[in-house]
């Protein structure tokens, strides 16, 4: 399980020695030392960034900002601003859970107490006189927030009730939508109706006898996910270089349902890699070949949906450079379970086994416990490094792209600008049916239903043929699953060329 991250912020000389006693405390206690982990900055090593980056960013990725406030306001920034303050903002922008404790004091600093008067609409504040006042209340703050977050708990968070969501909050599309594919791809034994909703969902483990829904069923089916779970998404980035610098080609952040975010994740670096086209392999369709295994991005991708830690505030990231491709999830390798052992043959331990049996039954997940070395055979196949596994703070997949990578991808004004001609050249001379093809697919991964659908066409041979098949050969789109156009679950997105075209609709 990973530790929470406490940041713990106040002015530091005049909170100097409370600071220290409470992080002993915390490090020192049987139960509190077993889910977190206090920050000091005073702890932190010298580095080669400014003293007010490197805190703001311990204080963004932190799960409990603990605030002590007295007398002072402190030091104040060329805007007047002090650090504490600055801390308390950026840990609110990202969702931290905020404890503050409120020093009975005779004066305060005029900027402080307008600062405290912020605090007391916000957050539930705490007064205290002495240190064990202080050290009483964090403990029984810190336990509270470990109710509130389910981590006293038997069983892992997916498998656990959420206290106040309920079956109305599912959306009934979403369950029928899961019904029909896990039919087709595992011979799921039932069939939708309303009246079998809660069937369907007692079969899968997601609610209980007396019908309340656990964790897993609103990652999976829920109206609005992140109603439920703010940071339950996928920051998707596109870099131009090798390293995270600015300007960034493309960022997004997807939420919605597990399903609908690893579409929309794998759509998203799909359609940023290179595509090969060879030759003809039927009478009328090309083999289109991605520069990275379609497979192998869906498997890391669908590893860090399934195994990351629910719990904490990070989301997952998928981030693609010039030369590699990176997905971070927030969460620990269970128990047992080592780098090395990932990269052979190894028993099934998903951290939320509720929620991995359903994605397992969409075919989301090929077989239990082979991902990653199915990402590591895939990629050897293609001529590629093998993959790497990292475990630090978070867990990191990284897929190395071919030594050629990216070269198309250039910030030169000119080549922009070329680039931009030849496409308005090929709009001119675009059959209208593969326009109104990339306008229904849009920046999404589509199913051939889904998009004749939305296009409000029935004839399937008419749509492959007028359609599907042109804008493929002339590689405006690419299929998911190009190594087996027959597969159950193959659907379509744009690819660059595509996604060009669309930003001048």
């Amino acid at each position: 399980m990973t530790r929470k991250k406490i940041f713990i912020s106040s002015v530091q000389n005049e909170f100097q020695q409370e600071r220290r006693m409470i992080a002993d405390y915390i490090r020192q206690d049987a139960l509190l030392s077993i889910y977190f982990e206090p920050f000091l900055f005073e702890e932190l090593p010298a580095q080669d960034k400014s003293a007010q980056e490197a805190y703001l960013e311990q204080a963004a990725h932190s799960d409990v900002y603990l605030l002590l406030m007295g007398e002072q306001y402190g030091y104040q920034d060329a805007a007047g601003i002090s650090p504490t303050e600055r801390e308390y903002d950026i840990a609110t922008a990202n969702h931290a859970y905020r404890i503050a404790f409120i020093k009975d004091v005779s004066r305060r600093d005029d900027k402080e107490e307008a600062f405290k008067s912020r605090i007391d609409k916000a957050v539930i504040r705490h007064t205290f006189r002495s240190y064990e006042e202080l050290q009483s209340g964090v403990y029984a703050s810190l336990v509270e927030y470990m109710l509130s977050r389910q981590l006293l708990r038997q069983g892992p968070f997916d498998a656990s009730i959420h206290p106040e969501a309920r079956i109305d909050d599912l959306d009934k599309d979403k369950i029928r939508w899961f019904v029909g594919v896990a039919r087709e791809v595992r011979q799921f034994p039932l069939t939708y109706s309303e009246d079998n909703i809660s069937q369907i969902l007692h079969s899968l483990h997601l609610i209980t006898e007396d019908g309340k829904v656990k964790n897993a069923a609103l990652l999976l089916f829920a109206k609005d996910v992140q109603k439920w779970f703010v940071s339950a998404t996928i920051k998707c980035a596109h870099f131009y270089g090798t390293k995270m610098t600015k300007p960034i080609a493309s960022m997004q952040i997807y939420g919605g349902t597990v399903f609908e975010q690893v579409d929309m994740a794998v759509s998203f670096v799909m359609s940023r890699i290179d595509q090969r086209v060879g030759e003809r392999i039927h009478s009328n369709q090309v083999d289109v070949t991605p520069e990275l295994p379609a497979q192998a991005v869906r498997e890391a991708i669908v590893n860090a949906v399934v195994h990351r830690d629910y719990t904490s505030t990070g989301s997952v990231q998928v981030m693609l450079f010039k030369d590699r491709l990176e997905i971070w999830n927030p969460g620990k390798l269970p128990q047992g379970m080592t780098i090395d052992k990932l990269r052979n043959l190894h028993s099934s331990r998903p951290v939320n086994p509720t929620l991995a049996n359903p994605v397992y039954l969409t075919g989301y997940i090929e077989q239990m416990g082979t991902g990653t070395t199915d990402i590591i055979e895939l990629c050897e196949k293609s001529g590629l490094r093998t993959p790497e596994f990292h475990q630090d703070e978070d867990f990191l997949i990284r897929i190395w792209r071919p030594e050629n990578a990216g070269a198309s991808l250039s910030t030169d004004h000119q080549t922009a600008h070329e680039t931009d001609h030849q496409t308005a050249h090929e709009i001119d001379h675009m059959s209208e049916p593969i326009k109104r093809l990339i306008i229904a697919i849009k920046g999404d991964t589509k199913t051939r239903e889904e998009i004749m659908n939305i296009m409000q066409l029935n004839h399937r041979e008419n749509f492959r043929l007028t359609y599907l098949i042109p804008a493929l050969e002339t590689g405006y789109i690419a299929m998911l699953y190009p190594d087996n156009p027959r597969h159950k679950g193959q659907a379509y997105y744009l690819t660059q060329k595509g996604l060009d075209v669309l930003k001048t609709e």
